[in-house]
């Protein structure tokens, strides 16, 4: 990922996740690649499906002196209760969960009334040429790992309900990153 990084996504994790506040919920923390650039303060629960990427995501978490509560977790099917988090961070994550609405859709039930979604992700370009090595890449990509280059899960979010507050794209579109907001009671 350090080469994507670097390449392609910039600054992207330090600008989702200083972003976040409070009860943060990562879904699909991976390695925890996003553990330094939290902000003091914030108490951080993070779920994958794989118990060797959260092995190493605890690793991380004690080099760089974040708590981490790190749990085996679907992010189709999140075990937590309704409205128990503040902030819900996914990033690069959403191109290879099978049901990318579902997904949405759980962190909306997971957020309180008023919290927030922050969400970056590779997505379908806005360059046709690149669109079509896209197509091309996922007759591979999506049978042997389930990795999706023409999604755009901004779409379930404005669907879900979340109101947009901050949204850029950029590498010819394949980079969405956004903040969207859980309408408050």
């Amino acid at each position: 990922m350090g080469f994507w990084d670097r390449r392609f996504f910039g600054d992207t994790r330090e600008w989702v996740c200083g972003q976040a506040g409070g009860e943060v919920l990562e879904v699909a923390v991976g390695t925890g690649l996003n553990l330094p650039w939290y902000p003091d303060g914030v108490r951080l629960t993070g779920i994958d499906l794989s118990p060797a990427m959260l092995q190493h995501a605890r690793r991380r978490a004690e080099d760089t002196g974040r708590a981490l509560d790190a749990r085996v977790g679907n992010a189709q099917q999140l075990d937590f209760p309704d409205a128990a988090f503040d902030t819900v961070v996914a990033t690069f994550s959403l191109c290879a969960i099978p049901d990318d609405r579902a997904a949405v859709a759980e962190m909306w039930r997971v957020v309180r009334p008023g919290g927030l979604l922050l969400l970056a992700d590779h997505v379908v370009s806005t360059s046709a040429p690149l669109r079509a090595v896209q197509r091309l890449l996922e007759l591979i990509t999506i049978p042997v790992g389930e990795e999706h280059f023409r999604r755009r899960p901004i779409e379930h979010v404005r669907a879900q309900g979340f109101t947009l507050e901050r949204h850029e794209r950029f590498h010819r579109g394949i980079v969405e990153r956004l903040a969207a907001r859980k309408p408050g009671d």
